[in-house]
């Protein structure tokens, strides 16, 4: 049988870094054994469930590079693939089940069901359904729904154990009591997660099912559920769960958690994957950084972790920086230009500039927003004051180069300082001023570029503007102690 993987996010919101973890072990999983890739909208929430989330997660996926080969907007012979389209397939299989006696109308109340809520747990039990509408005959069942009397349809749970192999967690089983019987349809005629979830899972030929850890509760109702349709069971891989450092699960709490936030602050889709990768699975060689689609026919469900995974923003940007300073010159120019605003000083320089602007800066950069803060770092007069700066402020010899250099940029008409220049300095400085080692290059550094730490000095002083030079100049006298 084909190998059929499906991805089914709920459309109340945008897609979870958790989300699209599980949707590339899903894709990676169909590409190793050339099978397909299912995209299915499970939207039976219909209060929160919003088209503009759907289309937000898809635009996510694309992104990521994550195309599915079914789904609400590439139809196949299994559809609809949104939930909130399949009701009357819901209903179709209910009645069936309820036909062959694995299922039943209930008709107890929300109050009714509160009360034997209540008495269960003033007894130390488990919150279980008794069975009180279990044995009711199927006449006075149709008689009582023929009166429009409100029910679910509740599900009739076995009297044996159940237990399956996982990929990760290995066997897994559940002793005959752990659930009671279980609703499939609610009273507004909606099916409920585990139920449509199964049906659909069968319908849709779903070979392997890989998801979250959390799912794995579930999994004992859908085996009931397979069970009573005479359906095919799948195989299921349950990864770890996503943790923050405090490891607690990831949430909001712990800084950005969804796609489109990564997405917004300039990080790389393949460095986003390359990470999300790694939470939870291994590279048989033990690599960190690698290309998605060099690894597919490596991919195997035997490589995952069944500990929790940490997510780790600072590993994130490590692997995005080895992403960026793999590109060329020219591409890492047209990415500046995307994220500098149209404001930015950037845009009016000529192309030799930008050049050396980036060659200079890739290597101490990990994400492309932070070109913002280096463009402006060149284009402002500011003297960044810490206790290092004021300290090479203090010194003599800084005051001596400072007056040098506001004579030699006194008049000063060249559109830029060139490295030869500020090597001709250098030289003046050393032989004729007698300033050598750290007062000269450190007072150069904090007298050009106002800050005692940075790139290439005669790169980064080439880049900036005379102008701007001179205006730091002038502003060094203002800072006492010096």
């Amino acid at each position: 049988m084909p190998v059929r993987v499906r991805f089914a996010p709920s459309p109340t919101g945008y897609l979870h870094i958790g989300g699209a973890r599980t949707a590339l072990y899903s894709y990676l999983f169909a590409k190793r054994h050339k099978g397909q890739f299912i995209l299915r909208v499970e939207d039976t929430d219909l209060e929160r469930s919003k088209k503009e989330f759907e289309d937000s997660q898809i635009a996510d996926l694309n992104w990521l590079g994550l195309i599915h080969d079914e789904g609400p907007d590439k139809p196949g012979d299994v559809g609809p693939y949104r939930q909130s389209e399949r009701l009357d397939i819901y209903k179709k299989y209910s009645a069936e089940l309820v036909e062959k006696g694995a299922a039943y109308p209930c008709f107890c109340t929300n109050a009714q069901l509160d009360i034997k809520k209540e008495k269960l747990a003033e007894a130390g039990k488990a919150p279980h359904y008794d069975g009180t509408c279990r044995n009711i005959s199927q006449e006075e069942s149709s008689k009582r729904i023929a009166d429009g009397e409100e029910h679910t349809i509740r599900f009739t749970v076995p009297d044996h154990p159940f237990d399956f192999k996982d990929h990760v967690r290995g066997n897994v089983g559940w002793p005959i009591d752990m659930v009671g019987d279980f609703v499939i349809m609610r009273s507004n005629g909606m099916p409920t997660y585990n139920y449509c979830c199964t049906v659909d899972d069968w319908l849709m030929k779903i070979t392997h099912v890989i998801r979250a850890e959390d799912h794995l509760n579930n999994t004992l109702r859908q085996l009931m559920i397979y069970e009573a349709l005479g359906a095919e069971i799948p195989e299921f891989a349950h990864v770890s769960l996503l943790i923050g450092k405090d490891r607690q699960k990831l949430s909001k709490r712990h800084g950005a958690t969804s796609v489109s936030q990564y997405q917004k602050e300039h990080y790389l889709p393949e460095a986003l994957l390359n990470y999300l990768c790694l939470l939870g699975w291994s590279h048989p060689e033990e690599k960190d950084v690698f290309n998605i689609e060099d690894i597919v026919d490596i991919f195997d469900l035997d490589r995952f972790s069944k500990s929790p995974a940490m997510f780790d923003v600072d590993k994130l940007n490590y692997i995005n920086g080895q992403y960026l300073r793999a590109m060329s010159i020219e591409t890492l120019v047209l990415k500046f230009a995307e994220v500098c605003s149209s404001e930015s000083p950037f845009h009016k320089q000529t192309p030799e500039w930008k050049n050396i602007f980036a060659e200079l800066i890739k290597d101490k950069i990990q994400n492309f927003i932070e070109v913002r803060e280096k463009v402006d770092e060149i284009f402002t007069s500011d003297i960044y004051l810490n206790d290092e700066t004021k300290e090479i402020l203090s010194w003599d010899s800084t005051k001596l180069i400072q007056e040098y250099l506001a004579s030699e940029l006194d008049g000063f008409d060249k559109p830029f300082i060139s490295e030869d220049l500020i090597g001709d300095w250098m030289n003046h400085i050393k032989s004729e001023m007698k300033i050598k080692g750290k007062h000269l290059f450190m007072g150069m550094r904090v007298v050009l570029t106002g800050k005692a730490h940075g790139p290439d000095l005669k790169k980064v002083a080439r880049l900036t503007p005379p102008g701007i030079i001179a205006q730091r100049i002038s502003k060094l006298s203002l800072y006492e102690g010096h």
